[in-house]
């Protein structure tokens, strides 16, 4: 079984490319998903996030204001840097605990790790590829602005909080341009995974 990063920049289109794989048969583990349920209210990195930040980052209801929470750790780099160091470490544990799971099933050719930070939460070294997602930083910047209702500002600040896409293709085993049609993506995606999945049968056949 082969297992797969899949990063790229914020709003690259790295959902919809984990989607058409998920529908060609793999299996996905999402690192936003994971984080979400990682601080649901009393969890321990829940308790860890408020005490440091304070109540006020909480809705009625006690969860995290995850726009709240998000404006605060894009303006400094060291809020940043603590809410990293709280829940990296939990979304590494539970990614290799469902690989790990993943790996037992054998009709499950690929597994997906989806996680814009991969290279920077040094996860790189529990997967046996790395897919780079990339998109010209105009249309990066116009999605990302559309998709969050962010300012022209606010979102040059988000993309600027991660690691350049030069450094980032140092690390990318295949590259997947986006910025064409839905439709070109689904193809490349769909080459990628063919291609995939035979270096699985190929990977097995040698083990």
């Amino acid at each position: 079984m082969l297992v797969v990063g899949l990063t790229g920049g914020i709003a690259s289109g790295k959902s919809t490319i984990s989607r058409y794989l998920r529908e060609l048969g793999a299996a996905i583990i999402d690192a936003d998903v994971l984080a979400r349920e990682l601080v649901l209210p009393h969890s321990p990195a829940w308790q860890e996030i408020v005490h440091y930040f304070g109540a006020e980052i909480l809705d009625s209801d006690g969860f995290l204001q995850r726009k709240k929470l998000g404006k605060l750790i894009f303006q400094s780099a060291a809020e940043r840097k603590v809410l990293n160091q709280i829940l990296h470490p939990k979304i590494k544990d539970k990614t290799i605990e469902l690989i790990k799971f993943y790996q037992q099933k054998k009709d499950i050719p690929l597994v997906v790790v989806v996680a814009p930070l991969l290279i920077e939460a040094k996860m790189t070294e529990m997967v046996d590829e790395i897919w780079l997602v990339v998109i010209s930083e105009e249309l990066q910047l116009q999605r990302l602005k559309q998709r969050d209702n962010l300012s022209t500002l606010e979102a040059q600040k988000r993309i600027a909080a991660q690691l350049p896409l030069q450094e980032k293709l140092k690390y990318a085993s295949r590259v997947i341009d986006n910025s064409g049609s839905r439709e070109e993506t689904r193809q490349k995606v769909l080459a990628l995974w063919q291609q995939a999945v035979e270096d699985s049968i190929s990977q097995e056949g040698r083990s």
